[in-house]
Protein backbone atom coordinates (compact mmCIF):
# COMPACT_ATOMS: atom_id res chain seq x y z
CA UNK A 1 0.00 0.00 0.00
CA UNK A 2 1.53 3.48 -0.90
CA UNK A 3 1.94 5.81 1.91
CA UNK A 4 1.03 9.54 1.26
CA UNK A 5 2.89 12.72 2.88
CA UNK A 6 1.32 13.88 5.99
CA UNK A 7 -1.35 16.51 5.39
CA UNK A 8 -1.76 17.69 9.49
CA UNK A 9 0.94 20.15 9.08
CA UNK A 10 -0.52 21.05 6.06
CA UNK A 11 -3.44 21.77 7.15
CA UNK A 12 -2.27 23.65 10.01
CA UNK A 13 -0.60 26.36 8.40
CA UNK A 14 -2.58 26.56 4.95
CA UNK A 15 -4.58 28.89 3.50
CA UNK A 16 -3.71 32.37 5.71
CA UNK A 17 -2.35 35.76 3.68
CA UNK A 18 -1.14 38.50 5.75
CA UNK A 19 -3.05 36.80 8.35
CA UNK A 20 -6.47 36.40 6.75
CA UNK A 21 -8.29 33.03 5.65
CA UNK A 22 -7.71 32.63 1.77
CA UNK A 23 -10.36 30.62 0.64
CA UNK A 24 -9.42 27.32 -1.58
CA UNK A 25 -11.16 24.71 -3.67
CA UNK A 26 -10.36 20.91 -2.84
CA UNK A 27 -8.36 21.12 -6.22
CA UNK A 28 -6.30 24.29 -4.63
CA UNK A 29 -5.99 22.92 -1.65
CA UNK A 30 -4.34 19.49 -2.63
CA UNK A 31 -2.26 21.31 -5.23
CA UNK A 32 -0.94 23.78 -2.58
CA UNK A 33 0.01 20.76 -0.58
CA UNK A 34 1.72 19.29 -3.66
CA UNK A 35 3.54 22.43 -4.42
CA UNK A 36 4.45 22.78 -0.94
CA UNK A 37 3.01 26.40 -0.73
CA UNK A 38 0.12 28.00 1.87
CA UNK A 39 -2.08 28.56 -1.02
CA UNK A 40 -2.56 28.65 -4.76
CA UNK A 41 -5.13 30.98 -7.44
CA UNK A 42 -6.33 29.81 -10.44
CA UNK A 43 -4.10 30.17 -13.52
CA UNK A 44 -0.92 29.98 -11.76
CA UNK A 45 1.64 27.45 -12.81
CA UNK A 46 3.06 25.31 -10.08
CA UNK A 47 5.57 22.34 -9.55
CA UNK A 48 3.70 19.82 -7.97
CA UNK A 49 5.75 16.48 -5.63
CA UNK A 50 3.30 13.20 -6.94
CA UNK A 51 2.04 10.97 -4.33
CA UNK A 52 1.63 8.06 -6.77
CA UNK A 53 1.71 6.95 -10.69
CA UNK A 54 0.11 4.69 -12.17
CA UNK A 55 0.14 3.03 -15.59
CA UNK A 56 -1.04 -0.11 -17.72
CA UNK A 57 0.05 -2.45 -20.13
CA UNK A 58 -0.71 -0.27 -22.74
CA UNK A 59 0.54 2.80 -21.54
CA UNK A 60 3.51 1.58 -18.86
CA UNK A 61 6.31 -0.16 -19.78
CA UNK A 62 6.56 -0.82 -23.46
CA UNK A 63 5.94 2.65 -23.75
CA UNK A 64 8.58 3.99 -21.11
CA UNK A 65 10.77 1.44 -21.25
CA UNK A 66 13.13 2.29 -24.37
CA UNK A 67 13.01 6.23 -23.21
CA UNK A 68 14.27 5.21 -19.65
CA UNK A 69 17.07 2.94 -21.61
CA UNK A 70 18.00 5.90 -23.93
CA UNK A 71 18.03 8.61 -20.99
CA UNK A 72 20.01 5.82 -18.55
CA UNK A 73 17.72 6.95 -15.83
CA UNK A 74 15.77 5.06 -13.22
CA UNK A 75 11.99 5.23 -11.61
CA UNK A 76 12.37 8.16 -8.80
CA UNK A 77 10.21 5.44 -5.99
CA UNK A 78 9.14 2.35 -7.21
CA UNK A 79 6.74 2.70 -4.05
CA UNK A 80 5.01 4.74 -5.52
CA UNK A 81 4.30 3.32 -9.08
CA UNK A 82 1.56 1.07 -9.56
CA UNK A 83 1.39 -1.13 -12.53
CA UNK A 84 -1.99 -2.85 -13.63
CA UNK A 85 -2.23 -5.40 -16.42
CA UNK A 86 -5.99 -4.77 -17.74
CA UNK A 87 -6.32 -3.94 -21.40
CA UNK A 88 -4.71 -7.16 -23.21
CA UNK A 89 -5.83 -9.29 -20.50
CA UNK A 90 -6.49 -12.59 -21.20
CA UNK A 91 -4.15 -12.79 -24.13
CA UNK A 92 -5.93 -13.08 -27.44
CA UNK A 93 -3.86 -13.13 -29.80
CA UNK A 94 0.21 -12.75 -30.90
CA UNK A 95 -0.08 -9.14 -30.24
CA UNK A 96 -1.27 -9.63 -26.59
CA UNK A 97 1.18 -11.79 -25.67
CA UNK A 98 4.09 -9.81 -26.80
CA UNK A 99 3.17 -6.67 -25.02
CA UNK A 100 2.03 -8.73 -21.61
CA UNK A 101 5.45 -10.35 -21.68
CA UNK A 102 7.12 -6.82 -21.89
CA UNK A 103 5.31 -5.46 -19.49
CA UNK A 104 5.67 -8.41 -17.01
CA UNK A 105 9.56 -8.62 -17.54
CA UNK A 106 9.51 -4.24 -16.89
CA UNK A 107 8.11 -5.04 -13.97
CA UNK A 108 10.93 -7.57 -12.50
CA UNK A 109 13.23 -5.43 -14.05
CA UNK A 110 12.40 -2.66 -12.02
CA UNK A 111 11.93 -4.08 -8.84
CA UNK A 112 7.74 -3.14 -8.69
CA UNK A 113 6.34 -3.42 -5.79
CA UNK A 114 2.70 -2.94 -6.72
CA UNK A 115 1.95 -4.97 -9.57
CA UNK A 116 -1.54 -5.78 -9.93
CA UNK A 117 -2.05 -8.69 -12.91
CA UNK A 118 -5.27 -9.76 -14.74
CA UNK A 119 -7.40 -8.65 -11.44
CA UNK A 120 -9.40 -5.91 -13.09
CA UNK A 121 -9.66 -2.43 -14.62
CA UNK A 122 -6.87 -0.05 -13.08
CA UNK A 123 -9.27 2.43 -12.17
CA UNK A 124 -11.07 -0.48 -10.13
CA UNK A 125 -8.54 -2.00 -8.74
CA UNK A 126 -6.49 0.93 -7.66
CA UNK A 127 -8.49 2.02 -4.88
CA UNK A 128 -9.42 -1.58 -3.66
CA UNK A 129 -6.01 -2.03 -2.73
CA UNK A 130 -5.59 1.01 -0.47
CA UNK A 131 -3.43 3.23 -2.79
CA UNK A 132 -5.81 6.44 -2.54
CA UNK A 133 -6.53 8.42 0.31
CA UNK A 134 -7.83 12.04 0.49
CA UNK A 135 -5.27 14.92 -0.35
CA UNK A 136 -3.23 12.88 -2.79
CA UNK A 137 -1.76 14.22 -5.68
CA UNK A 138 -1.95 11.61 -8.37
CA UNK A 139 -1.34 10.86 -11.90
CA UNK A 140 -2.34 8.29 -14.31
CA UNK A 141 -1.90 6.57 -17.91
CA UNK A 142 -5.19 6.73 -19.06
CA UNK A 143 -7.62 8.88 -19.68
CA UNK A 144 -10.45 7.68 -17.19
CA UNK A 145 -7.63 8.42 -14.06
CA UNK A 146 -10.13 11.30 -12.71
CA UNK A 147 -11.70 7.82 -10.86
CA UNK A 148 -9.08 8.66 -8.28
CA UNK A 149 -10.91 11.57 -7.79
CA UNK A 150 -14.02 10.25 -6.05
CA UNK A 151 -12.01 9.55 -3.01
CA UNK A 152 -10.74 13.23 -2.34
CA UNK A 153 -7.35 13.26 -4.76
CA UNK A 154 -6.42 15.25 -7.19
CA UNK A 155 -5.44 12.37 -10.35
CA UNK A 156 -5.72 13.31 -13.56
CA UNK A 157 -4.49 11.58 -17.00
CA UNK A 158 -1.27 11.97 -18.78
CA UNK A 159 0.24 10.93 -21.52
CA UNK A 160 3.53 8.75 -22.12
CA UNK A 161 6.25 11.79 -22.37
CA UNK A 162 4.33 13.51 -19.16
CA UNK A 163 4.90 10.02 -17.49
CA UNK A 164 8.60 9.74 -18.53
CA UNK A 165 9.33 12.74 -16.55
CA UNK A 166 7.01 12.22 -13.65
CA UNK A 167 8.66 8.24 -13.20
CA UNK A 168 12.37 9.87 -13.35
CA UNK A 169 11.71 12.89 -11.69
CA UNK A 170 8.56 12.15 -9.41
CA UNK A 171 7.44 16.04 -10.49
CA UNK A 172 4.82 17.37 -12.74
CA UNK A 173 3.48 21.07 -13.32
CA UNK A 174 0.02 22.30 -13.18
CA UNK A 175 -1.50 25.66 -14.20
CA UNK A 176 -4.17 25.41 -11.15
CA UNK A 177 -7.35 24.95 -12.62
CA UNK A 178 -10.75 27.07 -11.81
CA UNK A 179 -13.51 24.18 -10.16
CA UNK A 180 -16.38 23.89 -11.65
CA UNK A 181 -19.39 22.54 -8.61
CA UNK A 182 -22.29 20.31 -10.21
CA UNK A 183 -24.20 20.55 -7.54
CA UNK A 184 -27.39 17.90 -6.97
CA UNK A 185 -30.19 17.97 -4.75
CA UNK A 186 -32.99 15.87 -4.66
CA UNK A 187 -33.50 12.08 -4.52
CA UNK A 188 -32.40 9.51 -7.73
CA UNK A 189 -35.70 7.70 -8.86
CA UNK A 190 -35.61 3.75 -9.24
CA UNK A 191 -33.99 2.31 -11.56
CA UNK A 192 -31.69 5.64 -11.87
CA UNK A 193 -27.91 5.60 -11.45
CA UNK A 194 -24.29 7.89 -11.15
CA UNK A 195 -24.34 7.24 -15.00
CA UNK A 196 -27.85 8.76 -16.15
CA UNK A 197 -26.65 11.87 -14.23
CA UNK A 198 -23.21 12.20 -15.74
CA UNK A 199 -24.63 11.48 -19.35
CA UNK A 200 -27.26 13.99 -18.67
CA UNK A 201 -24.28 16.90 -17.30
CA UNK A 202 -21.88 16.33 -20.35
CA UNK A 203 -25.30 16.50 -22.43
CA UNK A 204 -25.90 19.75 -20.72
CA UNK A 205 -22.09 20.97 -20.92
CA UNK A 206 -20.93 19.36 -24.13
CA UNK A 207 -17.68 17.24 -24.35
CA UNK A 208 -15.52 20.28 -23.55
CA UNK A 209 -17.83 21.26 -20.91
CA UNK A 210 -15.05 21.56 -18.37
CA UNK A 211 -12.10 22.03 -20.15
CA UNK A 212 -8.89 21.48 -18.21
CA UNK A 213 -10.83 22.54 -15.30
CA UNK A 214 -11.61 20.48 -12.37
CA UNK A 215 -15.19 19.45 -11.48
CA UNK A 216 -16.34 18.62 -7.83
CA UNK A 217 -19.51 17.04 -7.24
CA UNK A 218 -21.71 18.14 -4.40
CA UNK A 219 -24.84 18.37 -2.55
CA UNK A 220 -27.10 15.39 -0.80
CA UNK A 221 -27.82 13.54 -3.77
CA UNK A 222 -23.90 12.86 -3.72
CA UNK A 223 -23.30 12.22 -0.53
CA UNK A 224 -26.02 9.47 -0.56
CA UNK A 225 -24.36 7.71 -3.39
CA UNK A 226 -22.36 4.67 -2.44
CA UNK A 227 -18.35 4.88 -3.80
CA UNK A 228 -18.76 2.79 -6.21
CA UNK A 229 -21.45 5.11 -7.73
CA UNK A 230 -19.32 8.33 -7.23
CA UNK A 231 -16.52 6.42 -8.87
CA UNK A 232 -18.10 6.65 -11.77
CA UNK A 233 -19.01 10.33 -11.83
CA UNK A 234 -15.59 11.07 -11.23
CA UNK A 235 -14.74 8.67 -14.01
CA UNK A 236 -17.07 10.29 -16.45
CA UNK A 237 -15.65 14.10 -15.82
CA UNK A 238 -13.26 12.92 -18.49
CA UNK A 239 -16.03 13.00 -20.80
CA UNK A 240 -16.61 16.77 -20.52
CA UNK A 241 -12.72 17.69 -20.83
CA UNK A 242 -11.59 18.04 -17.12
CA UNK A 243 -8.73 17.43 -15.70
CA UNK A 244 -10.03 16.18 -12.60
CA UNK A 245 -13.38 14.88 -11.01
CA UNK A 246 -13.71 15.30 -7.34
CA UNK A 247 -15.68 14.65 -4.67
CA UNK A 248 -15.39 15.55 -0.72
CA UNK A 249 -14.30 12.79 1.73
CA UNK A 250 -16.76 11.30 4.04
CA UNK A 251 -17.83 8.64 6.37
CA UNK A 252 -18.82 6.48 2.84
CA UNK A 253 -15.23 7.24 2.07
CA UNK A 254 -13.67 6.21 5.03
CA UNK A 255 -15.95 3.34 5.39
CA UNK A 256 -14.48 1.94 2.07
CA UNK A 257 -11.08 2.92 2.64
CA UNK A 258 -10.60 0.79 5.82
CA UNK A 259 -12.12 -1.96 3.83
CA UNK A 260 -9.48 -1.64 1.24
CA UNK A 261 -7.05 -1.93 4.50
CA UNK A 262 -6.16 1.84 4.74
CA UNK A 263 -4.68 1.90 8.20
CA UNK A 264 -6.45 5.25 10.64
CA UNK A 265 -3.38 7.09 11.05
CA UNK A 266 -3.71 7.40 7.34
CA UNK A 267 -6.93 8.99 7.50
CA UNK A 268 -6.43 11.58 9.98
CA UNK A 269 -7.76 14.90 9.27
CA UNK A 270 -9.51 13.89 6.07
CA UNK A 271 -12.36 16.65 6.82
CA UNK A 272 -9.84 19.13 5.21
CA UNK A 273 -10.00 17.84 2.03
CA UNK A 274 -12.63 19.60 1.29
CA UNK A 275 -13.76 22.96 -0.67
CA UNK A 276 -13.84 25.69 1.70
CA UNK A 277 -16.82 27.97 1.50
CA UNK A 278 -17.52 30.03 -1.38
CA UNK A 279 -14.31 29.01 -3.09
CA UNK A 280 -15.29 27.61 -6.55
CA UNK A 281 -16.06 29.75 -9.50
CA UNK A 282 -18.31 28.51 -11.26
CA UNK A 283 -21.76 26.86 -10.24
CA UNK A 284 -24.41 24.54 -11.86
CA UNK A 285 -27.49 23.40 -10.00
CA UNK A 286 -29.58 19.65 -10.91
CA UNK A 287 -32.22 18.20 -9.15
CA UNK A 288 -31.88 14.68 -9.38
CA UNK A 289 -35.74 13.94 -8.63
CA UNK A 290 -36.90 15.00 -12.43
CA UNK A 291 -34.03 13.21 -13.55
CA UNK A 292 -35.09 9.74 -16.11
CA UNK A 293 -33.00 7.40 -17.23
CA UNK A 294 -30.70 8.73 -20.17
CA UNK A 295 -29.21 6.65 -23.25
CA UNK A 296 -26.26 8.39 -25.37
CA UNK A 297 -26.97 7.85 -29.12
CA UNK A 298 -23.80 7.04 -31.46
CA UNK A 299 -21.40 8.75 -31.72
CA UNK A 300 -20.78 10.62 -28.80
CA UNK A 301 -21.40 10.65 -24.93
CA UNK A 302 -22.93 14.23 -25.79
CA UNK A 303 -25.54 12.64 -28.06
CA UNK A 304 -27.87 11.77 -24.66
CA UNK A 305 -32.17 12.20 -24.68
CA UNK A 306 -34.27 10.27 -21.93
CA UNK A 307 -34.45 6.91 -22.77
CA UNK A 308 -38.17 7.31 -24.52
CA UNK A 309 -36.45 9.09 -27.67
CA UNK A 310 -34.97 5.65 -28.23
CA UNK A 311 -37.66 2.68 -27.11
CA UNK A 312 -37.76 1.96 -30.75
CA UNK A 313 -34.17 0.65 -31.27
CA UNK A 314 -33.63 -3.07 -31.59
CA UNK A 315 -30.19 -3.96 -30.16
CA UNK A 316 -27.99 -7.23 -31.08
CA UNK A 317 -25.52 -7.14 -27.84
CA UNK A 318 -26.65 -5.87 -24.43
CA UNK A 319 -22.97 -4.88 -23.27
CA UNK A 320 -22.02 -4.77 -18.88
CA UNK A 321 -18.24 -3.67 -18.58
CA UNK A 322 -15.87 -1.26 -17.91
CA UNK A 323 -14.42 1.13 -15.35
CA UNK A 324 -17.58 3.44 -15.51
CA UNK A 325 -20.44 0.27 -15.77
CA UNK A 326 -19.76 -3.17 -14.42
CA UNK A 327 -18.34 -2.39 -10.59
CA UNK A 328 -20.43 -4.23 -7.99
CA UNK A 329 -23.56 -1.95 -7.91
CA UNK A 330 -23.68 -1.96 -11.65
CA UNK A 331 -24.11 -6.24 -11.42
CA UNK A 332 -26.24 -5.72 -8.75
CA UNK A 333 -28.58 -3.25 -10.75
CA UNK A 334 -28.72 -5.52 -13.86
CA UNK A 335 -29.11 -8.80 -11.61
CA UNK A 336 -32.09 -6.39 -10.15
CA UNK A 337 -34.11 -6.34 -13.43
CA UNK A 338 -33.23 -10.05 -14.44
CA UNK A 339 -34.59 -11.89 -11.78
CA UNK A 340 -36.57 -14.33 -13.09
CA UNK A 341 -35.90 -13.10 -16.25
CA UNK A 342 -34.45 -14.77 -20.05
CA UNK A 343 -32.59 -11.92 -22.18
CA UNK A 344 -34.56 -11.59 -25.80
CA UNK A 345 -33.95 -14.55 -28.03
CA UNK A 346 -32.25 -12.13 -30.56
CA UNK A 347 -30.03 -10.64 -27.98
CA UNK A 348 -26.46 -11.20 -26.95
CA UNK A 349 -26.02 -10.42 -23.27
CA UNK A 350 -21.84 -9.77 -22.07
CA UNK A 351 -20.98 -9.27 -18.74
CA UNK A 352 -17.45 -8.22 -17.77
CA UNK A 353 -17.11 -7.21 -14.11
CA UNK A 354 -15.29 -4.80 -13.71
CA UNK A 355 -12.57 -6.25 -11.07
CA UNK A 356 -12.07 -9.76 -9.77
CA UNK A 357 -13.20 -8.74 -5.86
CA UNK A 358 -16.52 -7.18 -7.49
CA UNK A 359 -17.42 -10.47 -9.32
CA UNK A 360 -16.03 -12.57 -6.58
CA UNK A 361 -18.78 -10.53 -3.78
CA UNK A 362 -21.25 -10.81 -6.55
CA UNK A 363 -20.79 -14.34 -7.25
CA UNK A 364 -21.31 -14.69 -3.00
CA UNK A 365 -24.40 -12.30 -3.03
CA UNK A 366 -26.20 -14.45 -5.69
CA UNK A 367 -25.71 -11.94 -8.24
CA UNK A 368 -23.67 -13.62 -11.28
CA UNK A 369 -25.75 -16.81 -11.18
CA UNK A 370 -28.93 -14.10 -12.10
CA UNK A 371 -27.35 -13.22 -14.55
CA UNK A 372 -26.24 -16.62 -16.00
CA UNK A 373 -29.10 -18.14 -15.39
CA UNK A 374 -30.71 -14.89 -17.64
CA UNK A 375 -28.49 -15.70 -20.27
CA UNK A 376 -25.23 -14.06 -19.78
CA UNK A 377 -21.71 -14.38 -21.05
CA UNK A 378 -19.10 -13.66 -18.12
CA UNK A 379 -16.25 -12.36 -19.39
CA UNK A 380 -12.57 -11.70 -18.17
CA UNK A 381 -12.29 -9.40 -15.53
CA UNK A 382 -10.56 -6.46 -18.13
CA UNK A 383 -10.94 -3.51 -20.17
CA UNK A 384 -12.75 -5.70 -22.66
CA UNK A 385 -14.81 -4.50 -25.33
CA UNK A 386 -14.70 -0.58 -24.11
CA UNK A 387 -11.12 -0.50 -25.62
CA UNK A 388 -11.49 -2.43 -28.67
CA UNK A 389 -10.62 -5.90 -27.54
CA UNK A 390 -12.36 -8.67 -26.22
CA UNK A 391 -15.79 -8.97 -27.84
CA UNK A 392 -17.14 -9.69 -31.28
CA UNK A 393 -19.20 -6.81 -32.43
CA UNK A 394 -19.83 -7.55 -36.30
CA UNK A 395 -20.12 -5.01 -38.79
CA UNK A 396 -23.85 -3.17 -38.31
CA UNK A 397 -24.32 -4.65 -35.26
CA UNK A 398 -26.27 -2.10 -32.71
CA UNK A 399 -24.89 -2.31 -29.51
CA UNK A 400 -26.80 -0.81 -26.34
CA UNK A 401 -23.25 -0.44 -23.89
CA UNK A 402 -22.80 0.67 -19.92
CA UNK A 403 -19.30 2.08 -21.28
CA UNK A 404 -17.69 5.38 -21.49
CA UNK A 405 -17.53 6.44 -25.14
CA UNK A 406 -19.30 5.46 -28.36
CA UNK A 407 -17.08 6.82 -30.37
CA UNK A 408 -16.94 5.68 -34.01
CA UNK A 409 -14.82 2.68 -34.50
CA UNK A 410 -13.72 2.24 -30.92
CA UNK A 411 -15.82 -0.61 -29.88
CA UNK A 412 -15.70 -2.68 -33.54
CA UNK A 413 -15.88 -1.75 -37.09
CA UNK A 414 -17.07 1.65 -37.80
CA UNK A 415 -20.29 0.23 -38.47
CA UNK A 416 -21.69 -0.92 -35.34
CA UNK A 417 -24.05 1.78 -33.69
CA UNK A 418 -23.08 1.86 -29.72
CA UNK A 419 -25.93 3.23 -27.19
CA UNK A 420 -24.56 4.53 -23.90
CA UNK A 421 -26.59 3.65 -20.75
CA UNK A 422 -26.69 2.40 -16.79
CA UNK A 423 -26.60 -1.34 -16.31
CA UNK A 424 -30.16 -0.72 -15.63
CA UNK A 425 -30.99 0.02 -19.09
CA UNK A 426 -28.74 -2.65 -20.69
CA UNK A 427 -30.56 -5.00 -18.61
CA UNK A 428 -33.66 -3.85 -19.32
CA UNK A 429 -32.64 -3.77 -22.71
CA UNK A 430 -31.61 -6.93 -23.47
CA UNK A 431 -34.73 -8.44 -21.90
CA UNK A 432 -36.88 -6.98 -24.32
CA UNK A 433 -34.32 -7.26 -27.50
CA UNK A 434 -35.01 -2.93 -27.74
CA UNK A 435 -33.87 -0.06 -25.45
CA UNK A 436 -35.98 -0.01 -23.05
CA UNK A 437 -37.23 2.01 -19.99
CA UNK A 438 -36.17 0.19 -16.75
CA UNK A 439 -38.97 1.81 -15.22
CA UNK A 440 -41.63 -0.63 -16.51
CA UNK A 441 -39.86 -3.71 -15.49
CA UNK A 442 -39.41 -1.87 -11.88
CA UNK A 443 -42.50 -0.96 -10.86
Amino acid sequence: MIQSSSTQSFAQGHGTKGGAQVAQTLAQKIISRAAGVPSVQVGQVLNCAVDLAMFHDSSGPRRLEPMLKELDAKIWDPQKVVLVMDHYVPERDEDSRKILQITRQVAKQWNLPHVIDSQGICHVVLPERGHLKPGMFCVGGDSHSPTGGAFGCYMFGIGATEMLGVVVTGEIWIQVPKTIEMNWTGRLGRGVMAKDMMLHMIAQRGLNGGEYQAMEFTGQTIQALSMRERMTLSNLSAEMGAQAGLVAADQVTLEYLREAGVQEAQLEGFEFWCSDLNSSQERECFNASELAPQVAAPHSPANTKPVDAYSDVAIDIAYIGACTGAKLDDLRAAAEVLKGQRIHASTRLMVAPASAKDQRIAQEEGVMQVLIDAGAEVLPNSCGACAGYGASFEENMTVISSTARNFKARMGPASVQVYLASPYTVAASSIRGRITDVREMLS
